[in-house]
């Protein structure tokens, strides 16, 4: 066996000792493919507010240039399905924001991974990412063989559906790659027929500005009234389009115990959601994503469901 392919091999055992669900590779290059995309998306305004996706357009496309000499893109998928949810009759929140931050609990993950490898390997320079940098961490992941782009534009995959976070690491160290997987999705149309707000403007477009997850999230003005009747009693996030998808019906829960729900996420009911004081809000999401949105930004979003 080859140097290369030892490597290869040292780091997926470890991805998944250190409790990563899987880990494909993938040559670090432009990706030249994704670059028409993503300039048509964005100059049809489908980023909305997220002024932050205009920025580094170069650097989205272009691994070497956030690592020099960059060689390689580990891509790594790590599990989020609850076992618990939330009861029917609440305002609910997206499953990946029921426990503790990702960026957390997976960035820990990745310096570890990234330690264990120069100490096997020797001197090997490179970064980890967690969906807080320019990288287009489901393109890569699609390259890396670990899923397929679906309709919804999330990444699916055939043994776990899409309920797991996207991280990558990028090193100066050749490996094996892998090859990417065929569609799936075949004629389904399940995710587009679903989304009240119609955010998926075409099989595998998503119009940022139009999703329900946008709204209650990423904007940071009022809540168009067009959508306030339309968003299903959505507090943060969205996960239609997932809960919708065939796929998902192998969603497997994690065994992550920084991931299990707060209990006031799974139990409070609309009217315990209501009167949610700041200093409640500070407890309960305590190093959590919903933090993202601040306490007026989710007293916002309940205001505008409660207008129904």
């Amino acid at each position: 066996m080859n140097t290369k392919t030892t490597n290869t091999q040292f780091i997926k055992a470890e991805a998944k000792r250190l409790g990563f669900m899987s880990c494909g590779v993938s040559r670090a290059g432009f990706l030249e493919d994704e670059a028409p995309r993503l300039e048509d998306w964005l100059s049809k305004n489908r980023h909305g507010e997220m002024g932050y996706m205009e920025n580094h357009f170069d650097k989205r496309l272009d691994p070497t240039l956030l690592v020099p000499g960059a060689k390689s893109v580990v891509s790594l998928l790590f599990n989020y399905f609850p076992e618990a949810q939330q009861r029917k009759d609440s305002f609910k929140i997206s499953k990946y924001a029921y426990g503790t931050d990702y960026h957390f609990v997976i960035k820990d993950r990745l310096k570890e991974l990234l330690f264990n490898i120069q100490e096997k390997i020797g001197k090997v320079e490179g970064r980890a990412f967690v969906d807080s940098a320019p990288v287009l961490d489901k393109a890569w992941a699609a390259r890396s063989g670990l899923g397929w782009i679906g309709k919804n534009s999330n990444l699916l995959t055939k043994q776990a559906g899409s309920f797991y976070f996207i991280a990558e690491l990028i090193i100066d160290l050749d490996l094996d790659y892998d090859t990417p997987v065929t569609d799936h999705c075949g004629s389904c149309t399940a995710c587009i027929d679903a989304c009240p707000t119609q955010a998926i403007v075409d099989p595998y477009v998503v119009d940022g500005s139009k999703c329900i997850s946008y709204f209650t999230i990423e904007l940071k003005n009022e809540i168009p009234a067009y959508a306030q009747d339309k968003m299903e009693d959505w507090m943060f996030g969205c996960d239609i389009c997932q809960d919708v998808c065939p796929w998902n019906r192998f969603s497997k829960p994690h065994n992550e115990p920084l991931f299990e729900p707060r209990p006031e996420i799974l139990n409070y009911s609309k009217s315990e959601w209501k009167e949610l004081t700041q200093e409640v809000f500070s407890s309960v999401f305590r190093k959590s994503p919903v933090k993202r949105t601040r306490y007026e930004g989710l007293m916002r979003n309940i205001a505008a469901l409660s207008q129904k």
